[in-house]
Formats: C-alpha cells, structure tokens, sequence
C-alpha cells in the first residue's frame, strides 16, 4: 500500500471531521519541525511560518515567540482545496536542514516528513 493510498485510507476514516484532521496534523507537522530546530537565540525556531496558497516568507518573528500559535491562527482560514505551506525562509535555513548545525546534524524536515503517515494516523485518532 503506498503512502497516498493509506493518506486517503486515514481521510475517509475521518469522515466529516476531515478538515479538524487536516489542521492537527499541519500543527503536528510544524512542531515536530519546532521541536528538532536547534537552537542559539531562538530565532530559528520561532520563524517557522504557515502561509495558505503560498509560502509566507516573514522572518520578522522574534526570538522565542509563538510560531505554533501563529500557525493554530492561520490554518484556521485553510478550507479543504488549499495547499498548507509549512517553511522557514530564514537564509541559513537550508543551511540547517542539510546538517550545518551539530545540534541536527540530521536535518530538520526531513525527519520530521518521516512521520507524517503517523502524525496523520494520530489526528484521525483524535478525531473520532
């Protein structure tokens, strides 16, 4: 079974609560991205961004501030159709995510992206 086939297997299974699932697994998403970011001042962790429709590019968020609340605001304005873009425009962001820092070593997304199956198997779960 591939991952798109278990992807749909987990919405229908969802039923009606498809679009809760969908903002569960977004916020999961950013913080197991939040939660392996390393971390100097805090700036980095606190950038990572959720536009609808498109990557919000802000970097303006200060360090140790509520990127996961910001997200919890946005995705409420997802509506079933739209693309969530999860992103860190920071310019040492890629940077980070091929190894750069020893703190993740790693990566950050991809890591993360491993456990999307799972992390949408747990929103489902929570759903019912």
């Amino acid at each position: 079974m591939s991952f798109a086939d278990d992807l749909a297997k987990y919405c229908k299974a969802a039923g009606d609560k498809v679009e809760q699932v969908v903002r569960k697994s977004a916020l999961e998403v950013l913080a197991g991205m939040m939660s392996k970011s390393p971390v100097d001042t805090g700036r980095f962790k606190s950038n990572w961004q959720c536009g609808i429709g498109g990557i919000n590019s802000d970097t303006s968020a200060a360090p140790n501030s509520d990127a996961l609340g910001r997200t919890g605001v946005v995705l409420e304005t997802w509506r079933p159709g739209q693309t969530i873009f999860l992103s860190n425009s920071l310019p040492y962001a890629k940077r980070l995510e091929n190894g750069w820092s020893q703190q993740a070593p790693a990566g950050i997304v991809r890591l993360t992206v491993q456990d999307f199956a799972q992390a949408v198997k747990r929103a489902v779960e929570a759903a019912k």
